[in-house]
């Protein structure tokens, strides 16, 4: 009997080394648990939800053409693991809490998690913060949350982004247009004479 309890926690000492393990690995692999906003869809007048996993998008990368746009989409999306996006809006203003835009923030102050964006404006409430998962010099994965008085947004890509390209995946696959063109957005316009 006490060889028969000696395995059992044994077993169970084991068991509890190997989650451990693997709790860090999880927790780099850049995909946010956003399904915990799913009780706003019940508030929201309109959602949005997309779930596009490793094997959804090499599916949809067999349906885009050869066109130079789809082409571009296409090598974008090569590389990336999934494509997750919550999107919610509502007719009032608080049909959302500070917790829920709480439980995305705490999950990208994790290990290797970089804010590296971040717009408020005071004037009409508009937020957005731009999150990236790091492993040495190239980015792994990627978070926006967009959050204003009437509408929540989440945004996790997940898998090498080249932040360059990022942009030509707005309006595509529900992520909104969120003007990611940071480096055309920086450079000096010349002047008009």
């Amino acid at each position: 009997m006490k060889q028969i309890a000696f395995l059992s926690l044994k077993i169970f000492a084991l068991s509890l080394v190997l989650t451990c393990a693997a709790l860090p690995a999880w927790a780099q692999n850049g995909k946010l648990e956003i399904s915990g906003l799913d009780h706003l869809a019940a508030k929201a007048s309109e959602t949005v939800d997309v779930n596009m996993d490793e094997h959804l998008l090499q599916m949809t990368a067999k349906f885009l053409g050869k066109d130079p746009d789809e082409a571009k989409i296409k090598e974008i999306i090569a590389g990336l693991k999934g494509i997750y996006v919550k999107n919610f809006s509502f007719d009032n203003e608080g049909d959302y809490t500070a917790g829920d835009i709480e439980a995305i923030r705490s999950q990208l102050r994790g290990p290797g998690w970089t804010k590296f964006i971040q717009v408020h404006s005071r004037r009409d409430g508009d937020n957005v913060e731009v999150y990236i998962l790091t492993l040495g010099d190239q980015i792994q994965s990627l978070a926006i949350l967009d959050f204003e008085p009437k509408e929540l947004t989440v945004v996790n890509i997940v898998g090498p982004v080249d932040i360059d390209k990022l942009s030509q995946l707005e309006g595509q696959f529900g992520i909104p247009d969120m003007d990611l063109d940071v480096e055309r957005s920086n450079k000096p316009q010349p002047k008009k004479q």
